[in-house]
């Protein structure tokens, strides 16, 4: 059935387009384009993530396709084709969607957000050492002071010798797993992250 609408020529394209908006011509071409927008959004999301939002088979496969697609005339077809199906959901169907979506894309803005600051703090430890490690533990007084001592010990000695930085990775994921066991922490000493999200918006 894809296949079919991907086949269609333009000019019944835009009959499609034309019946979908008729019965209330503004709202409804609204809807279908929020739609339209939704379901490109969808298909940037892993298989996994996709999934979990509990699409009708026939809207998971156009969007699953659309994901490996180019920006292409074929494209867009196919993204139409799934706001149309998108718009015939029921009505809770669709916010359950909609709603367990929301929930993915803030997860995911969470995940970037503490790799960002992961990084940041990586980076500051190495360059200033006690001074960005003193910072650290005020903010997140449950991490480890002689492990972190440790592994930025190792990362000098491998920069010294040419090593490959695997403490340096190290202290990423080490920093990574902070943030995401002291969220609590992190919440009562916003000032901290909020300085390097500062610093990273003036690069």
């Amino acid at each position: 059935m894809i296949e079919e609408y991907l086949d269609e020529d333009e000019d019944n394209e835009d009959e499609i387009e034309y019946y979908a908006v008729r019965p209330n011509k503004t709202k409804i071409k609204k809807d279908i384009t929020a739609l339209f927008n939704l379901g490109n959004e969808m298909s940037a999301l892993s298989a996994s993530n996709l999934k979990q939002l509990g699409l009708p088979q026939e809207i998971h496969e156009a969007i699953v396709q659309v994901g490996t697609m180019g920006q292409t005339g074929a494209r867009k077809r196919l993204l139409k084709y799934a706001a149309g199906k998108l718009h015939k959901l029921d009505g809770e169907i669709l916010d359950a969607v909609t709603e367990q979506f929301a929930r993915l894309k803030n997860q995911s803005a969470h995940a970037v957000r503490e790799h960002h600051i992961a990084e940041r703090w990586r980076d500051r430890l190495i360059a200033e050492g006690d001074a960005a490690l003193t910072d650290l533990l005020d903010g997140y007084p449950d991490a480890d002071r002689q492990q972190l001592r440790r592994l930025l010990r190792n990362v000098q000695k491998e920069a010294a010798t040419g090593n490959p930085p695997k403490s340096a990775r190290l202290l990423y994921r080490y920093l990574k797993e902070l943030l995401n066991t002291e969220e609590v922490a992190s919440s009562e000493h916003p000032e901290a992250e909020d300085e390097y999200l500062d610093e990273d918006d003036q690069d």
